[in-house]
């Protein structure tokens, strides 16, 4: 799942993060992904987070609102993960390549059970509900960022491949959960390879057709593609 950040709300004196309300959030991240968010309540989580019902009141008005701040805690663990990928002097190609690396770690990890934000999703489906619209926000938000990466390669379909990328994501979480989790890293990263060796081409083309008297590169140069596993 990522690690967690900490969250900026404070509730106490000076801004201060309330050490209660940070290790409620901790319990019900470690919980919610592991179970589920519906089918762990109030009563649980403050036994083990060993807080009182008043505290937890206190600093969530519900398991919804509490479910609402761990979506949100994820979503900045991520942004600051691939934040710190984007901040290297490194090519573009690497920092998708480091994404896809940073995936494959989370989906070998011990206690992986999938996407965390596609699991909330499938609990809450209603599209007016706050963290429904989290995880769309979230979801928005990294398909831009993989768009904006693509399109610094080339701006030639670049929405594309940003939703490529995004869907060979979701498939790999969900089948490294689902399956073997190995097999679904190596397609992973093999998935975008062959999506970085076709964009590139992509802009060979188009460097091509912009210059006179020479003639497109044929879709010859990306046909050795594979997208599975060597040992398949």
């Amino acid at each position: 799942m990522g690690g967690m950040t900490r969250t900026e709300a404070g509730t106490g004196t000076g801004g201060r993060v309330s050490a209660a309300r940070e290790r409620l959030l901790r319990t019900a991240a470690q919980l919610f992904y592991a179970e589920g968010i519906h089918t762990v309540g109030v009563d649980r989580l403050v036994a083990e987070a060993k807080v009182t019902n008043a505290t937890f009141y206190r600093h969530f008005r519900s398991k919804d609102d509490l479910a609402l701040a761990y979506i949100g805690s994820v979503d900045q663990a991520i942004r600051g993960q691939i934040g710190s990928l984007m901040s290297t002097d490194v090519p573009t190609d690497a920092i998708l390549r480091g994404i896809g690396t940073s995936l494959v770690e989370q989906i070998r990890s011990p206690g992986y059970r999938g996407c965390a934000f596609l699991n909330a999703a499938a609990e809450f489906p209603d599209p007016g509900n706050p963290v429904h619209r989290a995880i769309v926000q979230h979801r928005e938000w990294f398909l831009q960022t993989v768009t904006t990466l693509f399109a610094t390669i080339t701006a030639e379909q670049a929405e594309h491949a940003g939703r490529h990328f995004v869907m060979l994501r979701d498939g790999a979480m969900s089948a490294g959960y689902l399956g073997d989790p190995v097999l679904a890293g190596e397609t992973l990263l093999r998935g975008i390879e062959g999506l970085l060796r076709i964009h590139a081409a992509r802009g060979l083309d188009e460097s091509a057709d912009s210059a006179p008297g020479q003639t497109p590169s044929a879709v010859t140069a990306v046909v050795d593609i594979e997208c599975s596993p060597s040992n398949v």
